[in-house]
């Protein structure tokens, strides 16, 4: 007997909108904290500055001695493959005079870092090894004067960075329900087939609350009411202390099979992984097309269902362990917000994440965001889909799937509105709930630092 499932929350004890309070989060965002500079200078120091963030894949180093850099606003930082497999990260600065070790975005460190300046070096584990004409260097204690170490953490194959040293575990970050509830989506195992980063002109919670809504679905994605229910009432939630999820079924209430269907066929437009699905899809609806080609569902059975059943079948197919995951999330995406910047959508054998960073200069009114989907293969197929990192530097000139041009189109217009000064605070509606609540994350973090 099948025990029960992290996804069954959706059913068991998911949130749904009647049960939220209208006092629970306040509805009312300030704009200020769109457009000012002095508000990036409260988030720099008591959110950046201190919170766990994502900087990478592991994937992203896969031999020893590989490496990348992380910058954030004007802080840079180096993560790096140890001999012992371990990743760690560093302040990307030599200990002697401050000279930045690697400017550049990444390598392969086999011989350790060494600054160019005085020819200083360092091991991977951050290790003072070498200094030029050390004899008469002085009295310079070579084990207090390694790398200055930044913690470094890994989950759902995702790599982590905190500045603060005095940052509690990653894994109290997370917390273990967020990891028991992810951990049947193998998301450590699923490789990268998107990686696209550019920079945009709003702000980085413009994205952040772009993704967190599905209220705007009818005006921006209307490609969509084909095969998402976006009736608010079948929705469902759950808050944590800092992060948070949220389901709407993939399901469109009183169309025709028919609709159903083509609805279902079209994902692909905005689910590209959807394609491996299609023909085991297509097999299970034939068993209900009538003789003049017409199709006839009985009680109980929707394209949703089929849906489901193919996509289990072709994951299963495929050698993949799906058991871990209820029906629904064969089909239907869950959104995960991890504070603070990290956005996921994820079902069965696929996941797309979005993350946006403060600009770099501390303008408010521009971020960079990075988009990333991923799958989950058998072995034999990941280098066929694998994907190199994009890096865009002429506004516009890559072209997202479907939704994501949507929103890449949308965002910078909101920002254009949020700089009108009369303005003083965005209005949020109950189906907004998730943005509320984020919005409360960064209201805890600026009181714990005294930057309300």
């Amino acid at each position: 007997m099948q025990t029960t499932r992290p996804g069954e929350w959706v059913d068991q004890d998911g949130t749904g909108l009647d049960d939220i309070a209208p006092d629970r989060y306040r509805m009312q965002i300030p704009t200020e904290r769109y457009v000012s500079p002095e508000f990036v200078a409260r988030e720099r120091d008591s959110i950046w500055m201190k919170t766990w963030q994502v900087v990478g894949r592991v994937d992203d180093l896969p031999k020893v001695a590989d490496w990348k850099q992380y910058r954030l606003f004007d802080q840079s930082y180096i993560v790096v493959r140890g001999k012992d497999d371990k990743i760690r990260g560093f302040v990307n600065a030599c200990r002697h005079r401050g000279n930045v070790l690697c400017p550049e975005a990444g390598g392969n460190a086999k011989r350790g870092f060494l600054c160019q300046y005085h020819l200083w070096s360092y091991d991977l584990q951050g290790n003072l090894k070498g200094m030029l004409r050390e004899a008469l260097a002085g009295p310079i204690d070579k084990s207090t004067h390694g790398l200055i170490e930044v913690p470094v953490d890994t989950f759902g194959g995702f790599i982590f960075l905190n500045p603060d040293p005095n940052a509690v575990p990653l894994s109290e970050f997370i917390g273990d329900e967020v990891a028991t509830m992810l951990a049947p989506y193998h998301l450590d195992e699923m490789v990268t087939v998107m990686d696209v980063t550019e920079a945009i002109d709003c702000n980085w919670k413009v994205v952040m609350d772009a993704f967190q809504e599905g209220y705007h679905i009818d005006g921006i994605h209307p490609q969509l009411l084909q095969v998402i229910n976006i009736d608010p009432k079948t929705s469902r939630y759950r808050f944590f202390d800092q992060h948070c999820v949220s389901m709407a079924p993939f399901d469109v209430v009183g169309a025709s099979p028919e609709a159903q269907v083509d609805g279902i066929m079209a994902l692909p437009e905005t689910f590209p992984s959807t394609v491996a699905v299609l023909p085991r899809f297509t097999e299970l609806v034939e068993q209900y097309r009538n003789a003049d080609g017409t199709l006839t569902f009985p009680e109980g059975i929707k394209a949703r269902n089929l849906l489901q059943q193919a996509t289990r079948d072709t994951l299963t197919g495929m050698g993949l362990d799906v058991s871990g995951l209820t029906d629904a999330q064969m089909s239907d995406n869950h959104g995960w917000v991890l504070f603070p910047n990290f956005f996921m959508t994820i079902r069965a054998g696929e996941a797309t994440i979005v993350m946006s960073m403060p600009d770099p200069d501390g303008d408010p009114n521009r971020c960079i965001w990075h988009v990333a989907s991923y799958m989950w293969l058998p072995d034999e197929h990941k280098a066929a889909f694998i994907a190199e990192p994009i890096v865009v530097d002429e506004p516009g000139s890559f072209k997202y799937f479907e939704a994501l041009q949507q929103d890449y189109v949308q965002m910078p217009r909101q920002q254009i509105g949020l700089r009108n000064t009369s303005l003083e605070h965005m209005a949020l509606v109950k189906e907004e709930v998730v943005i509320a609540h984020f919005h409360s994350v960064i209201d805890k973090h600026l009181a714990a630092s005294g930057a309300n």
